[in-house]
């Protein structure tokens, strides 16, 4: 079985950008997922059965930070359907064409997706 908290991921987002400095604010937002989750226990997207299927899309632009000229990375993971992690962020190198800014995207998405694999045997 494999669950996952999609209510949650923009509050654990913000918060964990000040995560090595966080500050009172911070932790107080830190205690209120935490406060949120205990009282949420039940609720939660589980898959189990037979054919659980885990599908990838992944797509790059070229240079579409204006400021910096990185490239931006997207992807989606479903499983059976449902949307179970995805991303959308500057990557870390200039690329320097279309081939090379999608390569970069499918290496990232690639790691997730053998992440989500190997999480959803156990």
């Amino acid at each position: 079985m494999v669950c996952t908290r999609p209510d949650i991921v923009h509050a654990v987002r913000v918060v964990s950008r000040y995560m090595s400095n966080p500050g009172k604010q911070r932790w107080e937002t830190v205690k209120w997922i935490f406060r949120y989750l205990r009282g949420t226990t039940e609720r939660a997207l589980c898959f189990e059965g037979k054919n659980m299927v885990l599908n990838g899309y992944v797509d790059a632009d070229l240079a579409g930070d204006l400021d910096k000229r990185k490239s931006t990375t997207g992807y989606v993971f479903t499983f059976s359907g449902t949307s179970v992690s995805w991303a959308s962020k500057l990557q870390k190198t200039v690329a320097l064409s279309t081939p090379e800014a999608e390569y970069i995207a499918v290496t990232e998405a690639s790691k997730e997706m053998i992440w989500l694999q190997n999480f959803s045997v156990n």
